[in-house]
């Protein structure tokens, strides 16, 4: 690949985590992705193109900044990762070092050789399986940690790949295979997966997800390629560049998004400017009228904006009167881009609607990261966030309050909207799972309950806590 690149990018290649950008024209962010630590001084370097200003450290957040709380001074990508044995080599910089290897190899067969399957470049013990599992891509029995597994941790490389392939949107949108490669490689690279929950696999799973709606009935009847072609880039980009903690710590602790973006949506914006940056660098759409491209920039953040769990119920209580009045019109891009919207949410919360084996580790992986975001805060002596407390909650007690005040109430709109097998079969799995949780933690099934006994009490306090939640878990 180094050899089809500018020599100024070829220094950022080696040890690339992401820049910050500003729009000279509106003061907002571009994109902001966060830096490796290659040595302990820091040498800001600054590359100028027209109307855009990037400032590249190699320090991450420093703790002065804006006024930012001192706790900003720790690397937010080292949060969640745990200490390696002195001398040693991570395994995942192995898997990853190889998995480049193979990437140079693929872009190079790629250029020559369009119509390659890209599971050529994966190992040949592995390729068989992984090739038998995308076979099977649609099932949403789909197992996204054995896929990673065998795809040496690239699953969201080669689900997207695979999907946008199987769509025939690389053919129809006349996408160049190198570049498609380069900007799939690097929003996985920006993803953070030392965080526990939003790391890449979170983004293939919810890619997987939303590829199984758009399959459904009502949608593969009336959206057009376009329209699919959004559903799976905002999929695979909606958490890009997650830090691992929610809104409110950013807002506490003054951090610089929070003020960039006035508190609201904050990580929501950063996500989508940093795709925006993504597809910016590697011209992805560099072939197309530029009217064309900056509409695909703008109806992606309006569906990863969507993702904010703060306005749930605004996108709920529209989606609930859309399917009363019975007037939604897929004929109408309007419709279908709401359709999509929602699509994308459910496609972001449907870890309690997998099977139990799937749903549970999901379940466990965003506790860890909610519990250590509260161990931060007390250390810092912080506000600790609604369930983040270790002490006060349990994984089972966040999940039950999860699916009964956010979860429930989106996927029983869901299936109004789309009554079909796979519908039945998500309310199948979240009953069941949450009938499982509430089998460990007899006490919350019993607060659970008590509060459905007494409604009024049930949609006040605990749905506010399960939104905050839901902040963090989006």
């Amino acid at each position: 690949m180094d050899e089809y690149l500018p020599e100024t990018k070829k220094i950022q290649q080696r040890k690339r985590r992401g820049a910050i950008s500003y729009d000279s024209s509106d003061q907002t962010a571009l994109y902001i992705r966060m830096l490796a630590v290659t040595n302990k001084t820091i040498k800001p370097s600054f590359v100028f193109t027209p109307g855009d200003v990037r400032v590249r450290s190699q320090v991450g957040f420093e703790p002065e900044r804006r006024g930012s709380h001192p706790y900003l001074g720790v690397d937010f990508r080292t949060l969640h990762s745990r200490a390696e044995s002195a001398g040693s080599i991570p395994a995942r910089r192995i898997r990853r070092l190889f998995s480049f290897q193979r990437h140079l190899l693929s872009s190079r067969l790629l250029r020559g050789a369009p119509h390659l399957n890209p599971l050529h470049i994966l190992d040949e013990d592995y390729c068989g399986q992984a090739k038998c599992m995308l076979e099977k891509v649609g099932s949403w029995n789909f197992d996204i940690f054995l896929f990673d597994r065998l795809t040496n941790g690239n699953s969201l490389v080669f689900l997207t790949f695979n999907l946008l392939n199987q769509y025939g949107l690389i053919e129809l949108f006349q996408l160049d295979m190198v570049k498609l490669r380069r900007f799939l490689v690097l929003v996985q690279e920006d993803y953070h997966n030392q965080n526990p929950y939003h790391n890449a696999v979170h983004a293939a799973d919810v890619t997987q997800a939303m590829h199984c709606y758009l399959r459904e009935p009502k949608l593969a009847q009336s959206l057009t390629s376009f329209d699919i072609l959004l559903g799976l880039l905002a999929a695979a980009t909606h958490d890009l560049d997650h830090p691992g903690v929610n809104q409110p710590f950013l807002i506490k602790t003054n951090h610089y998004l929070a003020a960039l973006y006035r508190n609201t949506s904050v990580l929501e914006n950063h996500h989508w400017r940093s795709a925006v940056g993504l597809l910016r660098e590697t011209e992805l759409f560099s072939h197309l009228p530029v009217e064309d491209s900056l509409s695909i920039e703008r109806q992606l953040g309006s569906l990863i904006l969507a993702t904010d769990i703060s306005r749930q119920n605004e996108y709920l209580s529209r989606f609930r009167t859309h399917l009363d009045e019975n007037d939604l019109c897929l004929g109408h891009a309007s419709h279908r881009h709401f359709v999509l919207q929602m699509a994308l949410k459910c496609a972001d919360i449907c870890n309690p609607c997998r099977p139990w084996e799937l749903s549970k580790q999901w379940s466990e992986k965003v506790t860890e990261e909610f519990f250590h975001q509260g161990d931060i805060e007390k250390k810092h002596k912080l506000e600790i966030s609604p369930l983040c407390d270790s002490e006060a909650n349990t994984i089972a007690s966040v999940q039950i309050g999860f699916m009964t005040y956010v979860v429930e109430p989106l996927f029983a709109e869901w299936a109004r909207f789309s009554d079909t097998r796979l519908s039945q079969t998500m309310l199948g799995h979240l009953g069941l799972n949450k009938a499982s949780w509430s089998a460990l933690e007899p006490e919350a099934s019993g607060s659970s309950e008590e509060g459905e006994s007494e409604p009024g009490r049930a949609t006040e306090e605990p749905s506010s806590r399960a939104l905050s939640q839901g902040s963090q878990e989006s």
